[in-house]
């Protein structure tokens, strides 16, 4: 007699408490636990969280429900999948000109080499930039050998290409990007462009990626010496998985 009264008396309070609340009391005994897992009480918290539900009932339990989209799931950061492509596969053509389209650096490299970095880091630079190119992060920096050296305050444009060995196919990167943006804090001249993607990758859009010539920061400002050269996408990819992804959806032709 005292179970079934006590039965009766939560089977009055259980439609009245919260999801999370109507969980606790599945927990307390088997008792609790047997009359909580009657999906009328789950109606009650569903119809009062989500009350459209009322109007159509769902094609499963309202515990179910409950429990499959009460909380946010967990936030964890999915590994990106292995691209197809690698840095083995790809071939840089990058060319910088003046103004008045004379070539000022013209040169093909591999996506390896390009991948590597600089092997000798020039004394002369900023404290900044000396930081970025020692650190571990993925960089794509080719070396400018021979140094040229381009008058400040003259513009300049640059160009890259890219071909991939495993499709004999090639893509653009920049096509006459302007460098309009001279930091000399960090001893770099910036052009961007906004990547062109694939007719397969619709939804993939406003990505820029940026060029910089690195030069060495110097008291005087006439010219700027040019030792190299950077190519990255900001903060739309930061690993060698991210870049390789990014490129492989570029529009290959």
């Amino acid at each position: 007699m005292d179970n079934w009264f006590h039965g009766e008396a939560l089977k009055d309070v259980f439609p009245r408490l919260e999801g999370k609340d109507l969980v606790s009391c599945m927990l307390v005994c088997r008792q609790w636990r047997d009359i909580a897992k009657d999906d009328y009480f789950w109606k009650c918290v569903c119809t009062r969280k989500w009350p459209s539900i009322a109007n159509a009932p769902p094609g499963t339990t309202y515990h179910r429900l409950f429990a499959t989209f009460s909380q946010p799931p967990p936030p964890r950061k999915q590994p990106l999948p292995l691209p197809s492509l690698t840095f083995e596969d790809l071939v840089f053509y990058v060319d910088v000109w003046t103004e008045e389209r004379k070539i000022l650096f013209s040169t093909a490299v591999s996506g390896s080499v390009l991948r590597a970095g600089l092997t000798n880091i020039p004394d002369g630079i900023a404290e900044s930039l000396k930081s970025h190119l020692d650190s571990p992060d993925c960089k794509m920096v080719m070396p400018v050998n021979p140094r040229v050296a381009i008058t400040y305050g003259n513009t300049a444009t640059v160009s890259v290409l890219v071909s991939r060995k495993d499709t004999k196919k090639m893509a653009c990167v920049a096509n006459k990007a302007i460098f309009d943006y001279v930091d000399v804090t960090a001893s770099r001249a910036l052009a961007y462009e906004y990547l062109r993607f694939s007719p397969r990758r619709p939804f993939v859009s406003d990505i820029r990626v940026w060029v910089s010539l690195l030069f060495l920061a110097t008291g005087a400002h006439a010219s700027l010496e040019v030792f190299g050269v950077e190519i990255d996408f900001c903060d739309a990819a930061t690993t060698e998985v991210e870049f390789l992804w990014l490129l492989d959806m570029l529009d290959w032709k």
